[in-house]
């Protein structure tokens, strides 16, 4: 994190880190209230394959309030459809992103195969307000993209799905909340351990 920090300080840029998820329509289950010896039953509308997935980005910079930013892939169902982001769809969301923060951007994301995707780096090397950094492998506890635990815990759980659109109506909800709850996206980096004060080297003479 210290060369993305020093990096972000130098270039008075965001620093951004990027995370993926997918959700099925079978809901995650989080602990309610009921009476006692009356477990609850959730029944959901059988074992449905369509499933959306969201990458997000996670914006931060010392005296700007955060921001998240994120796109879905809706998953169709089909066998041989697509299911994941192809390379074009990170470099649409970094577009949106650079637009939105009005600055530059010091990117922080996971060694996914499509992030090393030769045409994906052959488009950010052309872009001079974009600097990227790579995690280390295996390290997700890194990655301060922790709305995926928010959803799954709040507007998500326990809920039975009734259909596609649903699903994607629910999880928008619940990232449009944590959109205007700053606070929040701060929880995220602060669970990750890592640190936003970003100062400048002061030089001294001997």
């Amino acid at each position: 994190m210290a060369a993305g920090g020093s990096t972000a300080a130098a270039l008075d840029a965001w620093i951004v880190f990027e995370d993926e998820a997918g959700f099925s329509m079978t809901p995650p289950i989080a602990r309610t209230w009921a009476r006692r010896g009356c477990t609850p039953v959730i029944r959901v509308r059988g074992r449905s394959r369509r499933r959306v997935s969201i990458a997000a980005l996670t914006c931060y910079k010392p005296g700007q309030r955060s921001r998240l930013i994120y796109r879905p892939r809706r998953d169709d169902g089909r066998r041989d459809g697509r299911k994941s982001f192809a390379w074009s769809d990170y470099r649409d969301l970094l577009q949106v992103a650079h637009q939105q923060l009005g600055g530059p951007i010091v990117l922080v994301w996971d060694n996914l195969n499509v992030h090393l995707d030769a045409r994906l780096r052959s488009w950010i090397a052309g872009r001079d307000w974009l600097t990227v950094h790579q995690l280390p492998s295996y390290a997700p506890d890194l990655n301060p993209v922790g709305v995926w635990g928010l959803l799954r815990r709040g507007w998500l759980s326990n809920v039975a799905f009734t259909s596609p659109d649903h699903l994607i109506q629910t999880v928008r909800r619940g990232l449009r909340t944590i959109q205007y709850r700053s606070d929040l996206i701060d929880g995220c980096l602060t669970g990750t351990g890592l640190s936003l004060s970003l100062t400048t080297p002061r030089v001294q003479a001997q």
